[in-house]
């Protein structure tokens, strides 16, 4: 009886020590994410070293490959996660003043705010250049994630035209941060936004005006 109740405590602590293995595991794997997901934003697609990830994560170089297959498996998972983070910031933003509509979602987007903090935000706008040139999961991943805000867009439109007219809005604020991330005067790059901005709205009005 004795030898039996020692074989049950034992299988009960080696299955503690595994239930806790596995979810410090969990969550080193988050580390790795949330910190690769901020220096994609932050350098690019190619500015991700391995080494340097893993120590702002915390954990030693070797482990990396007991969480990711690949440099290529890590920057997929970390551009899903990026653009999920951006996502959620630029929602979070435009619903801090009221219910989201097209005009809140571009003061949000074209802000001096999301300009100054690529980090923080939009992964398209940081990251769509070099996503065109990576590999076929990565421009996937990002193809998914502009079908899905071409359909948000979309529905703040609300019109027969919404689809069209949505793809129109994303290549202009896209177009118009990246730019004026790239101008070096900030009138110049206030310019910037603030044309996209009210081309899109403009257009918008007429388009509501030219209803039957």
């Amino acid at each position: 009886m004795a030898a039996d109740i020692q074989i049950v405590k034992c299988n009960f602590l080696g299955a503690t020590q595994v239930g806790h293995s596995q979810a410090e595991k969990a969550r080193s794997r988050e580390r790795i994410l949330d910190a690769a997901a901020l220096q994609l934003r932050e350098l690019g697609l190619a500015g991700i070293s391995i080494g340097e990830l893993m120590k702002s994560a915390r954990l030693t170089h070797g482990g990396f490959y007991g969480h990711f297959e690949s440099r290529d498996d890590l920057i997929a998972q970390a551009l899903d996660r990026a653009l999920a983070d951006g996502d959620a910031s630029a929602i979070n933003a435009a619903s801090a003043k009221g219910p989201r509509t097209l005009k809140s979602f571009l003061n949000a987007y074209l802000s001096k705010a999301h300009r100054d903090h690529p980090a923080s935000g939009c992964a398209v706008a940081a990251l769509a250049g070099d996503v065109a040139r990576a590999d076929s999961r990565t421009r996937e991943i990002m193809t998914a994630y502009l079908e899905s805000s071409f359909d948000s867009i979309a529905a703040l439109i609300e019109d027969e035209d919404a689809a069209e007219f949505a793809i129109s809005v994303m290549c202009t604020i896209i177009g118009a941060m990246t730019l004026s991330r790239v101008m070096r005067e900030e009138a110049a790059s206030k310019k910037i936004l603030l044309a996209a901005r009210r081309s899109i709205l403009d257009y918008a009005e007429m388009r509501r005006s030219s209803r039957p």
